[in-house]
């Protein structure tokens, strides 16, 4: 399965910034600490996303949002992915 993720796990450029993204399930998911890096000017979007979660009982409760295993530079990892 390693295999199979690493060939269908790619990149999206949005705002000339990466945002990864995989196929689940026939659909195509991104991974969501990329596209608020790419939408915030913020020096720590993990702290960034906290803070939304905290204000917003929707995102709390996870919102669409399901870890799936995307290529890292540390190899893969799950990450929360939306399918917007």
């Amino acid at each position: 399965m390693s295999k199979e993720i690493h060939e269908i796990s790619k990149t999206a450029i949005f705002k000339g910034k990466e945002i990864r993204k995989t196929i689940h399930k026939n659909e195509l998911w991104f991974a969501i600490y990329d596209i608020i890096m790419a939408l915030i000017d913020s020096a720590n979007p993990k702290e960034y996303i906290k803070k939304m979660r905290k204000r917003d009982s929707f995102l709390s409760e996870g919102a669409n949002c399901h870890p799936l295993s995307i290529e890292t530079p540390g190899g893969i990892q799950k990450l929360n992915c939306s399918n917007f």
